[in-house]
């Protein structure tokens, strides 16, 4: 999304919806790393063996982070993991990728594509992180407008505590580092399966609309967990 500039009434359209996608996700939805026989049939009829190699990859690191999180680990050492592994996949628009303006993938579809925007790979990451344990109320999804290109673009970001200063997981640059290290961003919006937030004086907006878009994403979601 970041090569494509976007009125920030429209991203505040979608970060709300995102909060309504999360919220019916995390009613009584089953791991999205297991992964029912049906959809990986499905998946390599239409991406090949390949994709279910890199599913499985994704499904083994999340599954050996979380088991090395129990307890009252720290979440620090499972940022970078999941930063890096998403980031191996190739960008693409989603005009080149899906043949369409605007997609939201699923993490499954970006990862058996094997390719995705900047929304897919910080939601790709943002589930991943909430799969390996890592609380909603340390992770924000935030838009941001980059300074060099003056265009809208998405990054993930992790709280340690909520007045902690992010840390920033950006698929435009490899190493993950503190928000004040990154000054070619300009926050705009953030948010999580609870809540929206006004970036400028960090106003709490709360709500959910309803989207299209998410409205589209739901429905994957939610079919590629039928049995």
């Amino acid at each position: 999304m970041h090569e494509r500039s976007r009125p920030y009434r429209r991203l505040a359209g979608f970060a709300s919806a995102f909060v309504l996608v999360c919220l019916t996700l995390g009613m009584g939805q089953a791991s999205l790393i297991d992964l029912p026989d049906r959809l990986l049939a499905s998946v390599e009829k239409r991406w090949g063996r390949p994709a279910l190699t890199r599913l499985s990859v994704w499904q083994r690191l999340v599954r050996e982070r979380r088991t090395a999180g129990v307890g009252s680990a720290p979440d620090a050492p499972n940022l970078q993991p999941v930063n890096g592994f998403f980031n191996q996949v190739p960008y693409f628009s989603d005009l080149e990728h899906w043949g369409v303006e605007d997609y939201w993938a699923t993490p499954v579809e970006m990862l058996a594509s094997f390719g995705g925007d900047c929304e897919d790979y910080a939601i790709g990451k943002y589930f991943s992180l909430k799969e390996i344990g890592v609380p909603i109320s340390r992770l924000r999804i935030t838009y941001v407008r980059t300074v060099n290109l003056n265009v809208s673009h998405m990054v993930l970001a992790y709280y340690k505590t909520p007045d902690a200063e992010p840390l920033i997981l950006d698929n435009l640059v490899g190493d993950i580092r503190p928000a004040s290290q990154r000054t070619d961003l300009v926050p705009v919006y953030s948010f999580n399966d609870d809540d929206l937030w006004f970036a400028q004086g960090g106003a709490n907006l709360g709500g959910a609309s309803n989207v299209r878009l998410w409205r589209d994403l739901l429905e994957k979601l939610a079919r590629e967990q039928q049995v």
